[in-house]
């Protein structure tokens, strides 16, 4: 199931080997690019405390804001399906897009136009420099796999990690199904 070759459009599945990492324990990880010179990506599936009005006080928008990764945590970033709606857009794959007109963005949420079906937000982003991912796949932090979804912006975030993880099954399941915090068993 994983590919073991990272590339744009696929997802990182945090390896139970990495949970004392505070930034990557039980992530998924959307990798936007990825080259001979380092990779980006966005964590889907750690939301921040934060919803867009908090940043953008004059956005009355609820649109929660999630944890991208440790890199420029203080930069919003967003990733979207609607590139019709917002120009300058960079597809990463099949149908998702990374960035665009913010200008555009904001005029969108100000007139309730967007869904959390159609864009998500970061806090930060998750990088890697020049092979840095490749040597942490050589020893298991991450499992590479596509990206399956018809609509990755629809799966939950509270179950997504265990769900991917115990379809590797065997001794995933048995990590996947572990307590956050092993130590409070």
């Amino acid at each position: 199931m994983p590919t073991k070759r990272p590339a744009k459009g696929k997802l990182l599945i945090a390896e139970p080997s990495i949970l004392c990492d505070s930034s990557f324990n039980r992530t998924v990880i959307l990798l936007s690019e990825h080259s001979d010179k380092g990779s980006v990506g966005f964590i889907f599936n750690k939301p921040s405390p934060y919803i867009i009005k908090d940043l953008l006080p004059d956005i009355n928008s609820s649109l929660k804001i999630y944890y991208g990764g440790p890199v420029s945590e203080s930069n919003l970033y967003f990733v979207h399906k609607v590139p019709e709606l917002i120009p300058d857009s960079i597809e990463i794959t099949n149908g998702i897009f990374w960035g665009g007109d913010f200008l555009a963005v904001e005029e969108l949420l100000k007139d309730n136009i967007l869904s959390k079906h159609d864009i998500r937000f970061f806090l930060g982003y998750s990088g890697w420099s020049e092979k840095q991912l490749e040597d942490e796949l050589s020893i298991t932090s991450w499992l590479v796999i596509e990206n399956k979804f018809k609509n990755l912006f629809k799966v939950g975030h509270i179950n997504f990690w265990k769900n991917e993880l115990i379809k590797f099954g065997g001794v995933y399941r048995i990590w996947a199904n572990a307590p956050e915090n092993p130590s409070l068993n």
